[in-house]
């Protein structure tokens, strides 16, 4: 046990009064779930507070932490959740949470917020000239009191290296998981997804939102087709095969399909087959030219343009970074 624990990588969830009870339950659950190969846990999760003093949470209900702010010391991951009151009233936060975030920051641990947890980054001064991004419902108040956050309310979550931060609620489901899956690969990323009973994979750029409502699929919708075409990524599957398989027409299929993806079903597939092809990329020793034949995407040349234009590096630098020895 002694030598599980030593391996794991402490979280400290880090709680100020009237938080958001939702977000703090994330960061122990996800992580909580990521296993090695035997197993083992890969991170322990701590909660603590400003003292240790009991806080306010949404849902009439105050929480008791564990720890006061000394874990934020011993931390080597740092997430704090959603918050309303000062923060977002007037960007104050106590001077002891502040002072325990820039330390953290300062000897390199990784810093996450969820949801409005962003505005208690800005106010300790993390965030200033960088890309953020927070609950868009919250957007312009947090634009007034940090004119110097790069702030885009459009997106799921910002990783920007050291500091990220995720959109509402649910969005830190999918921060957590993102950064289960930069440490340990596609593969941990996605049993612990399976554990949380969560998608395993939505892209940090997806919107936050879309402002219609979103119809029921059921057998009408294209809920089927979609599940039909993961199970077809290598082969060339068209906008005429995909609304034959919905058994629609061209025109009706793509627009349902928007309604209830939020995308075109060409970009849609295109995301798949990269996402995959990345996967490829962390859990085999396939060639690029053989991952770009699995996943869709045709040739080298082509995995690695789409490769860059969605992540920026080229497919050696991917694998490298992401890649996990058996």
């Amino acid at each position: 046990m002694r030598k599980n624990q030593a391996m794991t990588h402490r979280v400290t969830v880090l709680a100020l009064d009237d938080l958001n009870s939702f977000d703090l339950g994330v960061p122990p659950q996800v992580f909580g779930a990521a296993r090695d190969a035997t197993g083992a846990p890969l991170y322990t999760v701590t909660t603590c507070t400003d003292g240790g003093a009991p806080v306010r949470g949404t849902g009439g209900f105050r929480v008791l932490p564990d720890r006061d702010l000394d874990a934020v010391a011993e931390a080597g991951t740092v997430v704090v959740p959603g918050v309303y009151g000062a923060p977002l009233a007037d960007g104050t936060i106590p001077p002891a949470v502040g002072a325990a975030l820039r330390a953290a920051h300062a000897r390199g641990a990784r810093i996450m917020s969820i949801c409005t947890g962003a505005a208690v980054l800005a106010a300790a001064g993390l965030l200033d000239d960088r890309p953020a991004t927070t609950h868009w419902a919250w957007a312009e108040r947090f634009r007034r009191l940090y004119p110097r956050v790069r702030l885009d309310p459009d997106v799921l979550f910002v990783d920007d290296g050291q500091v990220l931060t995720s959109a509402g609620v649910a969005a830190g489901v999918d921060l957590c998981l993102h950064v289960v899956r930069r440490d340990h690969g596609s593969g941990v990323a996605n049993s612990a997804a399976r554990r949380c009973v969560v998608p395993p994979w939505r892209d940090g750029g997806q919107a936050q939102f879309i402002e219609r409502p979103v119809p029921a699929t059921g057998d009408a919708g294209t809920a089927r087709t979609r599940a039909w075409a993961l199970d077809r990524l290598a082969e060339p599957v068209t906008l005429t095969g995909l609304a034959a398989h919905a058994r629609m027409s061209v025109r009706t299929f793509t627009r349902r399909f928007r309604d209830e993806t939020g995308e075109s079903p060409a970009r849609w597939l295109l995301r798949q087959r990269v996402q995959h092809a990345r996967l490829l990329l962390e859990t085999t020793d396939l060639g690029v030219d053989a991952v770009a034949r699995r996943s869709g995407l045709g040739s080298g040349t082509a995995l690695r343009h789409h490769l860059a234009r969605e992540i920026g590096v080229p497919p050696s630098a991917y694998r490298r970074t992401f890649r996990r020895p058996a």
